[in-house]
């Protein structure tokens, strides 16, 4: 045997036991089978690469917080809230009792009632309504975002929190490390000198920790003011959705809510807060009664709803599934990225095909090539079952909504694809009764009006197909 054979035979060794350990690596995670199955045969034909790829990208066991004895601790101050609510809705409908139940058994966030919920239309909308409330600040002002660029949007908002500063108010900053990895010290620095607190979810940055955390985003936006005014929604900190700028800048809803739902948005922002920075659960404890003042009850009824890796039973995703399981006349769902699970996917379907008016609208064009190819492998199925399918012309579409009948409507971060079921960190609020779920059932046919529905039959050529048939075998990985 020469030595070429030899090693050939040494190559197709070493190959066949890399294989071996990736797959039981991979096994091990007990990761949906798709995801799985798409990571070792991505992994398989990356020879030795592939490790790195997936010890740097794949999933990782988080340290899991201990939210719940958070959550029951701050419970009992909401306890007459809880009551009233309890009370005013045992003759609401089944269906929505039941939901309410399921997320707060997975996430440990109850039920709680809200004086005022509004809907805010547009990136312009959203910051004037958040610059009025920290100009109204007068203990803490507490902010957590995805995406936070030192642009115009970012400078003015951050000029804002340092004058506020500089009055006494407290107040704290978390980005996502990835998100906003353009913070640089230069913008950074004069929050930190006017005694801001301020810190980045997941470094990514080698040195930091032995295995940076590249998926498992914080990909939340929240603000808390005072603990009785809080937003939540789609809007980063970024020119790209701030149309009193950018003519062109993103379509994109928020929501300000007033009362206890902010009280649940802080207990949210004080965990990721506690985590980010490595502090101990009873430290955060400790300060709760500081931060989660008790509104009076409010005729909002609000389920705030958060979802993570750190929480295997994917609160967000399950609410979305069981809600169009339940829906009785229609289901009308935004999203810049659809890359559904297949229960997902069932559930939509199985809606349409029982009658239910289900409509989904995404961008023509997303920012994300790979992801647009993917949502309309799913174009033809769900067609075909009599979905309504609508692509949003009038630019890039970044809001996610989700009406059902006319007694629900959810509004968060959390796109209908897998990477918010299952990787990154989301929040949202369900807030049940009509005059929410008229609002955004309102926006949506206003998104129509600038949309143009996908045809029953698509005549797209063969090179599309292929790629839109690839980009949905990857799709467990986008």
């Amino acid at each position: 045997m020469d030595w070429t054979t030899s090693l050939k035979a040494f190559l197709a060794l070493a190959w066949a036991a890399y294989v071996v350990v990736l797959v039981i690596w991979v096994l091990l995670q007990k990761r949906p089978p798709e995801a799985t199955i798409s990571w070792i045969l991505v992994l398989a034909l990356v020879p030795y690469l592939g490790f790195f790829i997936f010890y740097f990208f794949g999933p990782q066991r988080l340290r899991k917080q201990q939210i719940r004895r958070l959550n029951n601790r701050v419970a009992m101050y909401v306890s007459d809230d809880l009551q009233a609510l309890k009370e005013r809705t045992l003759h609401a409908p089944a269906e929505l009792r039941q939901l309410a139940q399921l997320s707060a058994i997975t996430t440990g966030i109850y039920p709680c009632s809200g004086q005022a919920v509004q809907l805010l239309c547009s990136g312009a909308q959203t910051f004037d309504a958040i610059e009025h409330a920290i100009h109204q600040a007068r203990h803490h002002v507490h902010l957590e975002y995805y995406i936070y660029e030192p642009d115009q949007t970012g400078m003015r908002l951050r000029d804002a929190l340092i004058q506020k500063a500089r009055e006494g108010v407290q107040v704290r900053l978390l980005v996502d490390a990835l998100g906003s990895k353009n913070l640089n010290k230069t913008f950074v620095q004069p929050m930190l000198d006017a005694g801001i607190a301020f810190a980045r979810f997941h470094d990514t940055r080698f040195g930091r920790r032995w295995r940076p955390v590249i998926n498992y985003r914080s990909h939340r936006k929240i603000v808390v003011v005072d603990g009785s005014v809080a937003f939540t929604g789609g809007v980063n900190v970024t020119d790209e959705e701030d149309t009193r700028i950018r003519a062109d800048a993103y379509h994109d809803v928020h929501v300000r809510l007033q009362g206890n739902p902010a009280f649940w948005l802080q207990v949210v922002f004080l965990e990721d807060w506690a985590y980010a920075n490595d502090q101990p659960l009873s430290e955060c404890i400790a300060c709760v009664q500081d931060y989660l003042p008790v509104s009076p009850t409010g005729p909002f009824d609000v389920q705030v709803q958060t979802s993570g890796p750190n929480n295997p039973a994917e609160p967000i995703h399950r609410s979305y599934v069981q809600a169009i399981h339940n829906a009785r006349s229609r289901v009308w769902l935004t999203t810049p990225y659809f890359v559904p699970s297949e229960a997902a996917m069932m559930a939509l379907t199985n809606a349409a095909l029982a009658g239910v008016d289900v409509q989904v609208l995404v961008p023509e064009r997303s920012d994300s090539l790979l992801v647009t190819l993917a949502a309309r492998s799913y174009f033809d199925e769900l067609i075909e079952a009599g979905v309504k399918v609508w692509e949003y012309k009038a630019g890039m579409l970044h809001s996610k909504t989700l009406v059902v009948d006319d007694d629900l409507g959810c509004i968060g971060t959390a796109n209908f694809d897998l990477r918010s079921f299952r990787l990154n960190y989301e929040v949202g609020v369900a807030v049940f009764g009509t005059p929410f779920n008229s609002d955004l059932a309102a926006q949506f046919e206003r998104d129509l009006r600038q949309s143009r529905r996908v045809p029953t039959h698509r005549h797209i050529p063969f090179r599309q197909r292929l790629a839109e048939a690839v980009m949905r075998l990857f799709s467990p990985m986008l």
